[in-house]
This record gives C-alpha cells, sequence and structure tokens, in this order.
C-alpha cells in the first residue's frame, strides 16, 4: 500500500479521501487556496501547502504547482477527487512521467473517454448504443455545429467534450437561437475545464438518467456495482440520487451492467469509472457518457453494497486485483443522497454566500453526512456552492424516504440560506414517492409556491422567540421561595416526633 497520498481536491470528497486513507494507515497530504486556509481538508490532513489564490484556474486548476508540491512532499500517490484535474490526460500523464501514481485511468483511458465525443465514436465501435448526435471526432466550428443541428433535429444539447456538471452545456429549440446559446456554452467551458470544444446531442423527452457504477483493476478484471438514478436535476445539474433505480428491474439492471463493462473494456479502463444512460419511456438506453473518476454520488451505491469504493481505488492504483468478483456484489436495501446545497429555493436558487454561525448534524441509524464545512467556515463564491451530501440508508425505499424526511428535520445550518426546504418538499411529493419522474421533472412539474406559502420570515420567528424567552425570564426572576412557618425541616419534625413517642 502506498505510504503518502496527495489529495488534488478541497471539500468533502477532499475529507472523505483523506478518512479512507487514513483508515489504511496512509499519510496525506492536502493542497488548498488562499479561500481554502481554514478548510477541514486542511485541518484533516498530516501536511498541507498553499497552491495560490482562490479562482481555481490559479490554484486547484494548476497542474505544476501541485507536481511541485507532490515532489517537494515526496509522495507515492496522487488522488484527484472529481472535478478540477480528475479528468485531465495531461494530469495523468504528469503523474506517470514523475513516477507517481494517479489514482484514476491510464491517460489513454481519460483521452478516449474523457473527451465525450470521442467516447460516443468509441463505445459506437464496441456495440453501445448511443444518443444521436455529432458522431465527429476533434474540434467542430460554429459553422459546422450550425449545418449538422438540423440534420439532428431540434430539441437539441450542446454540451462542453471535457467536462461535466452540467457545466457548458445548453438547450436549443431552434437554430434562430443556437448562435448565442453556443458561444454561452464555448465560454462557460473555457471557464471551467480549459477547453471550450462542444458538441451536439440530440435531447429525448421523458428520459431518465441512469448511471452505472464500474471497477476495473490491472488484471482485467471489470465488474459494475449496479446503477444510480440521476434524474432529478435542475439546469443539468444533479440535486438528489438513488440506489437503486425504480425504474430498472433485475433483467434490465443486468443488461445495462454488462453493456456498461463492455464500453469500459474497450478503452482497456482501470480504477472506478462511471457509465451514463438515457433510459426512455419504452426502457431502450442509450449511452450518454463516461465519467472516468470518482463521482460525486458514489456514497448511495457505497451503502447498498457495503463496498468502499475510494478503498478499491486505492488498492487498484497499487496494482492489487479487485477485492469482489461480479457474483459478489450484493444488493441491499434502498439509498438516497440530497445534495446540500449554499443557495435559496424560495429565490430562483440564487447562490448564498456567508459564514456558517452554526451547524446541526443529523445522525442515528442509517444515516451519513459527507461534509467539508464547519461553524465558523466561509461558503465564498470562488467554489461549487454544495455544503455536504446527506445520505440515508433504508431496507426499502419507502423506509428510506421516511429517514431522509427524518434527518432533513434534523439537520440544521445557520449563516447562508440552503436548498434543504427543497429536499423536503421533494420527500413529500406523490409524484417522487411514485417514482413517477424523469430529467424535467424539477423543472416543469416540480414548485416550490406551496412551501413558500407556509414559510415563515426568520426574522419573526426570531422576534416571537426573543419575546418568549424574556417573557420566560421575567416569570422566574418574579418567583420566590416563602419561608417555612417551621423553624426546621420537615425531617427534622419526623425524626423529633418519633423520639417523642417512642
Amino acid at each position: 500500500m502506498f505510504n503518502k497520498v496527495l489529495v488534488a481536491n478541497r471539500g468533502e470528497i477532499a475529507v472523505r479521501i483523506i478518512r479512507a486513507c487514513r483508515e489504511l494507515g496512509i499519510d496525506t497530504v492536502a493542497v488548498f487556496s488562499e479561500a481554502d486556509r481554514r478548510a477541514l481538508h486542511v485541518r484533516f490532513a498530516d501536511e498541507a501547502y498553499l497552491l495560490g489564490p482562490a479562482p481555481s484556474r490559479e490554484s486547484y486548476l494548476r497542474a505544476d504547482k501541485i507536481m511541485d508540491i507532490a515532489r517537494k512532499a515526496n509522495v507515492d500517490a496522487i488522488h484527484p477527487g472529481y472535478g478540477f484535474l480528475a479528468e485531465r490526460e495531461s494530469f495523468s500523464a504528469m503523474c506517470e512521467e514523475a513516477g507517481i501514481a494517479f489514482i484514476g485511468p491510464k491517460p489513454s483511458s481519460i483521452a478516449a473517454m474523457g473527451d465525450k465525443a470521442e467516447a460516443r465514436a468509441t463505445v459506437i465501435k464496441a456495440g453501445v448504443p448511443v444518443v444521436p448526435g455529432t458522431e465527429d471526432v476533434g474540434n467542430l466550428t460554429d459553422d459546422e455545429l450550425f449545418a449538422k443541428a438540423p440534420e439532428i433535429g431540434f430539441p437539441l444539447l450542446i454540451k462542453a467534450t471535457a467536462g461535466g456538471g452540467g457545466k457548458g452545456m445548453r438547450e436549443v429549440t431552434s437554430l434562430e437561437e443556437m448562435p448565442t446559446l453556443l458561444a454561452s456554452a464555448r465560454r462557460e467551458a473555457e471557464s471551467a475545464f480549459g477547453d471550450g470544444n462542444v458538441y451536439l446531442e440530440k435531447l429525448i423527452i421523458d428520459a431518465r438518467h441512469i448511471e452505472i457504477q464500474i471497477l476495473a483493476d490491472k488484471h482485467g478484471n471489470v465488474i459494475h456495482l449496479g446503477e444510480r438514478e440521476c434524474s432529478l436535476q435542475r439546469r443539468h445539474q444533479k440535486l438528489l440520487e438513488e440506489a437503486l433505480s425504480s425504474a430498472l428491474d433485475d433483467e434490465l439492471r443486468a443488461k445495462m451492467g454488462a453493456l456498461a463493462v463492455k464500453a469500459a473494456k474497450s478503452v482497456d479502463y482501470v480504477n472506478a469509472g462511471t457509465i451514463e444512460f438515457l433510459l426512455d419511456k419504452n426502457k431502450n438506453f442509450y449511452f450518454l457518457e463516461m465519467n472516468t473518476r470518482l463521482q460525486v454520488e458514489h456514497p448511495v451505491t457505497e451503502m447498498v453494497t457495503g463496498i468502499d469504493i475510494v478503498k478499491e481505488q486505492l488498492r487498484i492504483a497499487r496494482g492489487r486485483p479487485l477485492s469482489y468478483t461480479q457474483d459478489e456484489v450484493q444488493f441491499n436495501g434502498h439509498a438516497i443522497e440530497c445534495r446540500v446545497n449554499a443557495e435559496d429555493p424560495y429565490n430562483n436558487f440564487m447562490p448564498s454566500t456567508g459564514r456558517i454561525t452554526h451547524s446541526l448534524l443529523p445522525t442515528g441509524p442509517g444515516v451519513r453526512v459527507d461534509t467539508g464545512v464547519y461553524p465558523g467556515f466561509e461558503i465564498t463564491p470562488f467554489y461549487d456552492p454544495m455544503i455536504a451530501k446527506l445520505i440515508v440508508w433504508g431496507e426499502t425505499r419507502a423506509q428510506a424516504i421516511l429517514r431522509m424526511r427524518r434527518a432533513l428535520e434534523e439537520y440544521r445550518i445557520i449563516g447562508v440560506r440552503t436548498n434543504i426546504p427543497f429536499h423536503q418538499t421533494m420527500m413529500d411529493s406523490h409524484r417522487f414517492m411514485g417514482g413517477q419522474y424523469d430529467t424535467r421533472f424539477v423543472e416543469e412539474r416540480f414548485s416550490m409556491e406551496d412551501a413558500a406559502e407556509n414559510r415563515q420570515d426568520f426574522s419573526e420567528v426570531a422576534a416571537i422567540l426573543a419575546t418568549l424567552v424574556e417573557h420566560h425570564e421575567t416569570e422566574v426572576s418574579s418567583q420566590f421561595v416563602q419561608r417555612n412557618e417551621r423553624d426546621a425541616s420537615n425531617w427534622r419534625w419526623v425524626s423529633r416526633w418519633e423520639r417523642m413517642h417512642r
């Protein structure tokens, strides 16, 4: 096993990786920006080094600085987490050249699957069905995209080839609006991933977003850990995930899992990865993309399989075979993950920044919280607004929903607004409880208006509470204990009475 691992990330995922390393007896090195000097992952790591200013392009995206720190700290391996440099072929290659293990796939696999357009071309050759779109590999000019759009048909999606998470993605309903949206998508992709290349993909209506978790070692073993339901999204950003999906039966699960394994083998994939599919209302599924990294929502898979995916990543990178065969992967119960973000669901999900003054985490059976914040930590505008991931497990989906309701009710965060009310409203939605939703559900058929009507202004609540507290203190201060008419306590009087009657 490794002696020392550098975690090239921040927030809850950095804390998650550091904890896994600690359980395996591995020392850890954290890197941080100026804005993250007091971050939890910096406190948890054995060593920590400053990268640079707050903007990610000057800190967490500086592969050269990270490699310098890795050499200085004499680490054996680097774990990129998700986002930032996790899907950069060049960063994986830099680690390889420096003799430092990259806890992720090989550069060639990232090149084949990390570029979404090339990934489509690769899996088509492997016989995996894909969503109709541009099949060309390489950078397409605006004029080429304008020419191909009518052939694909509207509505369609403009998608960044270099990343995910909804960044660099725009929905287009007509050719007239495409120039503006294309320019916007390119700018966002360039800002988020350093690569403004995009491709086109047909928008499938009433689809569900299903992803299959895979693990592959250096000995040719590839397995899948079942699926995750990721259809609840807003602006192509996932809000809530489940494992397993209520839309799949055992036969369809096995079929999709087998094709996911086939897609991974087609690029000689190693380590953890995710094959994403779109499932239409007729149960036809299409390859969407592959994320060549650890996913944000990996905990729900861990909860239903009992497999620690991060520890498996470390073992695979060390050259060890998988700890499990496909037959040994068993699914137990149901898990739900809510992403708790610093944003106001009553105000069009506007980001909320500020200092967290108080945080009370839910606990109890089947409840897990992955977070990188604490009371006193400041939420800044420089990074993703996710505060924590709240994960629950239940023997059934119904039990998991009830447990999530209870956990959300217990969760207290003061100092910034959060989307906890959104999740609470979702847990009460009949459509959600019945598993009747798709990728358009949140934006088209879900509303916070009913919850807003019941919402009380926090300032009024504070004023009422302050009045009640003052009244209670006044009542207490006005009370007094009257002196006993006797000159001794009742116990002494009883003792005297007993002596007199002996």
